[in-house]
């Protein structure tokens, strides 16, 4: 099978996927106060307790000594994570929609359903007016997952009043088929990490790209090979990469061809490049958006960096818990439903073919400056003037719809 369709059913597989079966995201319980907080190290401190409870409490129901647990900035932060995400599309909706069109918003891949929360609670405490026309919709392909943001409802009486304003969409993005006609926003925060992607190697000395494949044999064990039939999906990334991106970036061929033949042979050398790993899933996500969602303006945030990735270019992280313990390998071909595996994004190639695809355009900048601009900062800092808020996550970025 091609790596990439490895890769989703690693993932998504409703049996056995790792979103769909394995993975379970952090709740802090009540927002943390962090103006009570010395400084970063005792919200550290803070964080761990709260953690070691957590996972606690779920050991008391079921021990797991494999249990798949991880946050986001969305959960940390909250509320005031997403209430930066409220004032921005508010304040984009009243300068654009407002009053000829409803609020309406599109989030893929809720996790917890914190962020809509976070966002529907804002919106009515501060634009109560905005609130009345506003419509949540999200599209989440796990179904135990919409399960849980379902529940989320019924938390609380204030989050019991959302119901009217919430649609839960349990399918994939890529089964989309109806035509939203209408001006929305897509909210994609920590999403374009975890789509599937193809793997690449070239042949040093003609640069004739071969595509990455996955052999299963009669015992289970995973191998990887390449072939020079590439399909139409990897075809087409290459093509409109090469068409679109008006910036450089790095890949395999980069660099003085001559010094690239004289190590290709050199005795013992590899006959192929290092892989690089391409957004195909990306590709086809933009294709979603321009086909069915025309008059989308898309939020996104995600990482354009990761530490311990594995070798190539664009690699992923592909990682495990083991007895509350974070395990990194060195491969993609792992055991299904067990491991995460997520790629960091280029953003100057992810801009450029987002722009090609939908012929709109963007605005790429630092997790930190987007918070700086939309946040209440004040809000996350420590005691001793640090911002938990605006200093973690430095290797992230948000990719913002311009009007």
């Amino acid at each position: 099978m091609l790596l990439r369709d490895f890769i989703e059913d690693s993932l998504y597989n409703p049996n056995y996927g790792y979103f769909s079966n394995r993975a379970v995201i952090f709740n802090p319980g009540d927002p943390f106060d962090f103006n009570s907080i010395r400084d970063e190290l005792e919200f550290q401190k803070v964080l761990g307790k709260r953690y070691t409870e957590f996972e606690d409490e779920l050991d008391a129901k079921e021990y797991d000594e494999a249990r798949q647990l991880w946050h986001t900035p969305t959960e940390l932060f909250r509320p005031y994570y997403g209430e930066a995400i409220a004032r921005y599309l508010v304040t984009n909706y009243k300068l654009t929609h407002h009053p000829f069109h409803d609020l309406i918003i599109y989030e893929l891949g809720a996790g917890n359903g914190t962020l809509m929360l976070n966002v529907l609670d804002y919106i009515r405490d501060v634009h109560p007016d905005v609130y009345e026309r506003t419509q949540y919709k999200i599209i989440e392909i796990s179904s135990a997952l919409a399960t849980l943001q379902s529940s989320q409802l019924t938390s609380s009486a204030a989050s019991r009043g959302h119901e009217k304003h919430l649609e839960i969409i349990n399918q994939s993005i890529f089964n989309w088929n109806i035509y939203v006609g209408a001006p929305c926003y897509f909210v994609a925060l920590e999403v374009f990490d975890n789509f599937a992607h193809d793997a690449i190697r070239y042949d040093p000395f003609t640069e004739e790209p071969l595509q990455g494949m996955v052999l299963v044999d009669s015992d289970g064990d995973f191998f990887e090979f390449y072939t020079k039939h590439m399909d139409p999906v990897v075809d087409r990334f290459l093509r409109l990469r090469h068409s679109a991106c008006r910036r450089p970036f790095q890949h395999p061929l980069s660099g003085s061809r001559m010094m690239r033949k004289f190590k290709a042979g050199l005795p013992l050398a590899p006959n192929l490049t290092v892989p690089e790993y391409v957004p195909t899933r990306l590709m086809q996500f933009f294709d979603v958006l321009s086909n069915y969602f025309p008059q989308h303006q898309l939020i996104a945030c995600d990482f354009h960096d990761l530490p311990d990735r594995i070798p190539g270019y664009q690699s992923p992280v592909v990682s495990t818990r083991y007895q509350r313990r974070p395990v990194t390998v060195t491969t993609p071909l792992v055991q299904q439903g067990f491991f995460d595996i997520f790629f960091p994004s280029d953003f100057n190639v992810v801009e450029d073919m987002y722009s090609a695809i939908t012929g709109k355009l963007t605005r790429v900048m630092s997790q930190k400056e987007f918070l700086e601009r939309w946040a209440y900062t004040e809000d996350t800092r420590t005691l001793s003037g640090e911002n938990p808020m605006l200093e973690w996550y430095k290797n992230a970025s948000t990719m913002l719809g311009v009007t």
